[in-house]
């Protein structure tokens, strides 16, 4: 059976395949071609087998329900994301320009104050601020950057313009999933990959280990390099392991590392002591070390904060950073890189209101029907309303929470996000919605995956997409087109 696209039911959104006459948009030519040859029931045997391929290769994610962690295949969609070049360097350039300013915000505010002191940046942020680490006040990490490893969550709205919705710098996780993907998509679609001329995506772990290896203290070739994670219960293990294996590095749990007495950081071996000059950590900074944060935590090592102030180690992201993974903080971004950087901002931030700002949290109170509201600190779509599918007690409770804690809350215009086509569970193609999280590395040098992970809202009308809450994923391609 062939492809309908004259039956392609439309959304309201803009399909980023199709264009309203069903037609394949600038650089989606060939991938068009290529299904509607295909036809339906060779696509759902090449579905079929993307889901068997990521069952025999163990590619899971961790839910929590109910106090249990529950192992999960990763949801994928064979149908890719497109996006063409000459659109794609645009965008790159607005977010290695989006995350300089975040670092050199990072450290100001753990430094001179300045962006405070000349009244851009409101205080009374900060002094609420849950991921302010008065431990990193006069810390200066190597090359000025504290987030290493960011990933921004970008949608494209109704009129096709991409707006970065959140930034996310404590332990940005998602990458694997996108390596993954891109492994997965060759095995069904081989022969694409012969005639489009698509990025690749597979040189991230070279760049991710140059990045670690850079940071670390002068006077060892090649330096140590380690994962530490949390265990094997943490929802990002999978990712903790494809990453060190990928990048040949030891994963390390808390109890594997030690602090001398020089205030060096040492992996306990067979061998004996061997000293760890960098540490990817993809332990949140409240567990990092028990000297000075949480007391109980037994997944971080007693004086590794003093080994960092120390300059003996380094660690990425640097603790501290999260400072600026708030979504009130968020909203300030374009004044930061205008502030920082003297530059218009490339790409623009959701309209966001501040519930902090009594204007703001007046006008959010009486058009909560219209709004989606999200906590400050919250991540996976938890604590979200939606308020246009929200029921009134709902809302109701929310405004409650608004009034509580103000600083807690922004609220955003519910966006028609763009659709990609999606193989549903019935077998039929249709639009769902999506966004996408590249990630970008800064340290000696910048540099921004070729696309990233493309999360899909798999139930009919939904946006959401966090896996946690029912969504999947799908390939991205960064089609070369001429400039």
């Amino acid at each position: 059976m062939t492809i309908a696209w004259k039956e392609y039911p439309f959304t309201s959104g803009c399909d980023e395949l199709l264009t309203p006459d069903s037609l394949p948009r600038s650089g989606a030519e060939g991938l068009y071609r290529y299904l509607t040859g295909l036809g339906m029931e060779e696509l759902r045997e090449r579905q079929q087998a993307a889901e068997e391929t990521i069952l025999n290769l163990g590619i899971t994610f961790t839910v929590y329900s109910q106090g249990d962690n529950i192992d999960r295949a990763w949801p994928f969609d064979i149908i890719p994301r497109l996006i063409p070049s000459k659109e794609w360097n645009r965008i790159e350039q607005g977010l290695i320009q989006r995350l300089a300013a975040l670092n050199l915000f990072i450290g100001d505010v753990y430094g001179e104050r300045r962006i405070i002191r000349d009244g851009i940046f409101p205080e009374e942020i900060l002094a609420m601020s849950r991921n302010f680490r008065s431990q990193c006040v006069g810390m200066r990490p190597a090359f000025g950057v504290w987030a290493h490893v960011c990933g921004s969550d970008l949608i494209r709205d109704r009129d096709g313009r991409i707006l970065v919705l959140e930034d996310n710098l404590r332990v940005p996780s998602g990458v694997s999933y996108m390596l993954e993907n891109r492994l997965i998509t060759k095995r069904v679609f081989p022969e694409l990959f012969g005639t489009q001329r698509i990025l690749p995506v597979d040189d991230y772990p070279a760049r991710l280990y140059d990045t670690l290896a850079a940071l670390a203290p002068e006077g060892r070739n090649p330096p140590r390099v380690v994962v530490l994670t949390p265990g094997i219960f943490n929802s990002a293990y999978f990712e903790h392991v494809y990453l060190a294996q990928r990048m040949g590095l030891e994963l390390v749990e808390g109890r594997d590392l030690v602090v001398g007495d020089d205030d060096g950081v040492f992996m306990k071996t067979i061998s004996g002591l061997q000293r760890v000059d960098v540490i990817y950590r993809r332990v949140d900074d409240l567990y990092l070390d028990p000297e000075e944060f949480l007391s109980t935590s037994m997944l971080g090592v007693p004086g590794l904060m003093r080994a960092w102030r120390k300059g003996r180690v380094a660690l990425v992201n640097a603790p501290g950073a999260g400072v600026a993974d708030d979504k009130v903080v968020y909203a300030y971004v374009p004044e930061m890189i205008r502030y920082y950087l003297g530059e218009e901002p490339i790409l623009a931030n959701v309209t966001t209101w501040k519930c902090l700002l009594q204007e703001d949290r007046r006008y959010v109170l009486e058009h909560l029907d219209q709004l989606v509201v999200k906590p400050a600190n919250e991540s996976g779509g938890y604590g979200m309303l939606i308020g246009p599918m929200a029921s009134r007690a709902e809302r109701e409770e929310m405004a409650g929470r608004i009034r509580a804690d103000p600083r807690n809350y922004i609220a955003q215009p519910m966006i028609a996000l763009s659709t990609v086509p999606t193989l549903t569970e019935n077998g039929a193609l249709e639009p769902r919605h999506v966004d996408l999280r590249p990630f970008i590395l800064q340290g000696a040098q910048s540099a921004v995956t070729a696309g990233g992970l493309t999360r899909v809202a798999l139930r009919k009308g939904s946006l959401v997409v966090n896996s946690s809450q029912g969504g999947g994923s799908k390939d991205t391609w960064i089609v070369a087109t001429e400039d």
